[in-house]
């Protein structure tokens, strides 16, 4: 069987709640890049439908890490509209120092790791690991994009490329195909949110 038998076998099996879950998650993607508070209703409905698929999969850290989409899309709806400075006001792109970023790289790679190895148990394997590492390493980056931190877009191209072999080698392959397009999109959502912080800060950006 050729290559392109292959995909095409696993784009007719692939189920219609995948198909759904796909479609709302590049409608946040596309949201978040352009700033637009509704990327968080549309990541809502699409961890909806992902946490089950995953929890059926047996992928334990990516349903849980659902969960945790779901309670973040509630609370970056606020944090968007609402978590400025002054009251009320719009959230800012932000920035973090390279310091701020290699203290947290460096605990997530333990986190992940100490996870790994006890989903691994005696069994072993590769899954458990990238299983927690994209988990933990998503959790981190959605943080940020939470709090408007430009540097998250630079976390989801390698977290969305990593993820998206997993997928592919869980049988999800709409959902792989979607992380691939999503690395793609976040070098495009860093350079635009880049552009509006330069803009909002000429001083500290050429400094």
């Amino acid at each position: 069987m050729s290559l392109v038998e292959v995909l095409w076998s696993g784009i007719r099996e692939i189920s219609v709640a995948e198909w759904v879950a796909v479609a709302f998650a590049l409608g946040y993607v596309v949201l978040a890049i352009r700033q637009n508070a509704l990327c968080w209703a549309a990541s809502i409905v699409s961890s909806g439908i992902f946490l089950v698929l995953f929890a059926r999969q047996g992928l334990v850290m990516q349903a849980g890490l659902q969960a945790f989409y779901i309670a973040m899309g509630l609370y970056g709806g606020w944090a968007w509209r609402r978590g400025g400075e002054g009251a009320k006001q719009e959230l800012p792109v932000s920035h973090w120092p390279l310091r701020w970023h290699l203290a947290a790289l460096a605990v997530l790679l333990v986190v992940s790791a100490a996870n790994g190895r006890i989903m691994a148990g005696e069994s072993g394997g590769l899954v458990p690991y990238v299983d927690a590492l994209t988990a933990w390493t998503s959790f981190f980056g959605t943080v940020l994009l939470a709090r408007k931190v430009l540097e998250n877009w630079l976390y989801w191209i390698v977290i969305d490329l990593v993820s998206a072999g997993l997928y592919f080698s869980q049988d999800l392959h709409a959902t792989a195909v979607l992380f691939v397009v999503y690395s793609a999109m976040a070098t495009r959502g860093y350079r635009q949110w880049h552009a509006d912080w330069r803009r909002a800060r000429p001083v500290e950006a050429h400094a």
